[in-house]
């Protein structure tokens, strides 16, 4: 079998520390660069783009918001895990770019909805699809029955830790925000600093 980076980083720290478990050293480690490589991908094309992480993240979740694609100040904030006063300026950001507009909403003159205009998911899926076509290369490298014994082992290495509301998806956050916001997963887009 030939060697990757991950043998020889086990070998490495083998000699460092003997009792080091080499098969679960070997699992996690290619696991988080699996996961780094996908993240510089995606990082790569942000920037050629022009585009910043939370920034994607808003057209994301707008993008996944079903017909029409709207949501509340309030449902952004929440999937930023920020305050809705503090979600404002970088919604001005995206209105200036033509991402998105602020509509006023018909249940409350005084509030906005956000809709995802066009040109904004035209920006989120400019860079959506070929995140999706680089994580399909580097599963290639399975046959596609290994592809569906690695999901099913992943699907129960998941099922040690777990639990409703670990995953939301843009739908779930409306209605719940406050919950939303605090289950996010690290596995949706980042929404940048706090």
């Amino acid at each position: 079998m030939r060697q990757d980076s991950v043998d020889r980083h086990i070998e490495h720290w083998q000699r460092e520390i003997p009792d080091l478990d080499p098969l679960v050293e070997g699992v996690v480690t290619r696991m988080q660069m699996v996961l780094r490589h996908l993240k510089q991908t995606r990082q790569a094309l942000l920037a050629a783009h022009g585009l910043e992480e939370y920034e994607y993240a808003t057209l994301h979740f707008l993008g996944g918001r079903g017909s029409g694609h709207r949501a509340t100040p309030s449902d952004i904030a929440a999937w930023h895990k920020m305050s809705p006063s503090g979600i404002t300026g970088r919604l001005d950001a995206l209105e200036k770019r033509g991402f998105i507009r602020r509509l006023p909403s018909p249940a409350d003159r005084r509030k906005v909805i956000v809709e995802l205009t066009e040109e904004g998911r035209r920006a989120w899926l400019d860079t959506f699809d070929p995140q999706g076509n680089e994580e399909a290369k580097v599963l290639a490298a399975l046959e596609p029955g290994e592809q569906e014994q690695f999901n099913e082992m992943l699907r129960r290495m998941m099922q040690v830790f777990d639990r409703p509301g670990l995953l939301h998806t843009p739908d779930s956050v409306a209605g719940d925000a406050a919950t939303a916001a605090r289950s996010r997963s690290r596995f949706t887009p980042d929404p940048g600093p706090e």
